[in-house]
């Protein structure tokens, strides 16, 4: 798995004069300048009291360092390197000195009352290390959410995601994950113990992080949304997949745990093969759409492997096949 974390002794603090356990807040950051200032008011707006904040600039190559620097004197600005958001979360946790740490990516939106009410629910499942919320999708370019979003929270028909089981719920995230990294708080003890991120992973770091702590304790749900996931409008074209991490996170764990839970729920084998065949058709959907036939058709072998009833995969192997004639057919009719 990850090489240990070097870790520099970290005794859990408190704030004595509430009595509340300390949290500690890593924000990873990559050119992150146009929204890191608004992230981190909606982290500083949280009503508690214990509270330390760690942004970690990944070699950044504009001015969020020195916008951090500048206007958030009270947060720990860690630099290092360009690595990737697995390497920073991870430098984060190592330096954090909270018995709790939660995390936010340095685009995204808190709301209020976040900490709080994830760690009543915390307080009402005894044993729990870890918790998550549902969240509201958000597709914008602003820095900060509509104004008067602040004082009724967002609109009701703005979309939720991440609702789902509360406890342990290993089986349901063999089906798909439906824990969102900006809503995660748990023990800081826990996330040690599993050494942190991945950083072999280039996408679906976390979602295997979550899969490892799922074996290891009840990951509790607040039942109401907790934090805005910015989609950035500009950012719907993606480039050619390299790899099915998603497919592949899912596919270790089979092979670590199979398919029950630590409690001795059984995850359902068939909705598994289903989702696993689907993360495999859309990297070959995607990867033909970039003319990567070999891709789209190992894609395809993939999605089939897990569920030779996916009917979209032979379509796919299909149009993979018809693929060097449809191209030649467009380029003649240019």
């Amino acid at each position: 798995m990850n090489a240990p974390l070097t870790l520099a002794p970290a005794a859990p603090t408190a704030d004595h004069a509430t009595n509340l356990p300390s949290i500690s807040v890593v924000v990873p950051a990559y050119n992150a300048a146009a929204w890191i200032e608004a992230t981190l008011q909606s982290v500083l707006a949280q009503d508690w009291p214990a509270l330390e904040v760690l942004v970690v600039d990944d070699g950044s190559t504009d001015d969020t360092a020195e916008r951090v620097a500048h206007a958030f004197p009270q947060v720990r600005l860690l630099r290092q390197r360009n690595a990737g958001v697995a390497a920073a979360r991870n430098a984060g946790l190592q330096a954090a000195t909270g018995r709790w740490v939660a995390f936010i990516d340095a685009d995204d939106h808190w709301l209020p009352g976040k900490l709080r009410a994830q760690m009543a629910v915390l307080a009402a499942e005894p044993g729990a290390r870890m918790a998550c919320a549902p969240w509201h999708v958000w597709v914008s370019d602003d820095a900060h959410p509509p104004e008067a979003w602040r004082a009724n929270g967002p609109p009701a028909d703005l979309p939720v995601a991440g609702r789902g089981p509360s406890g342990w719920i290993y089986p349901e995230l063999l089906v798909g994950c439906n824990v969102w990294t900006s809503t995660v708080l748990a023990e800081r003890s826990l996330l040690l113990e599993l050494k942190g991120f991945d950083t072999r992973l280039k996408v679906g770091e976390d979602y295997d992080l979550w899969l490892r702590a799922s074996r290891l304790t009840p990951i509790v749900r607040a039942a109401r949304p907790l934090a805005l996931y910015r989609q950035h409008p500009g950012s719907l074209t993606k480039r050619a997949p390299i790899e099915n991490y998603e497919g592949l996170v899912v596919r270790r764990a089979l092979r670590r745990w199979g398919h029950a839970g630590p409690d001795g729920r059984q995850a359902d084998r068939q909705a598994v093969g289903l989702a696993l065949a689907r993360t495999w058709h859309s990297f070959g959907a995607a990867s033909l759409a970039h003319d990567e036939m070999g891709r789209g058709l190992l894609g395809a072998a993939h999605a089939l492997r897990a569920d030779w009833r996916h009917f979209p995969a032979w379509k796919l192997i299909a149009k993979c096949l018809l693929w060097p004639v449809w191209r030649r057919r467009e380029r003649t009719a240019a």
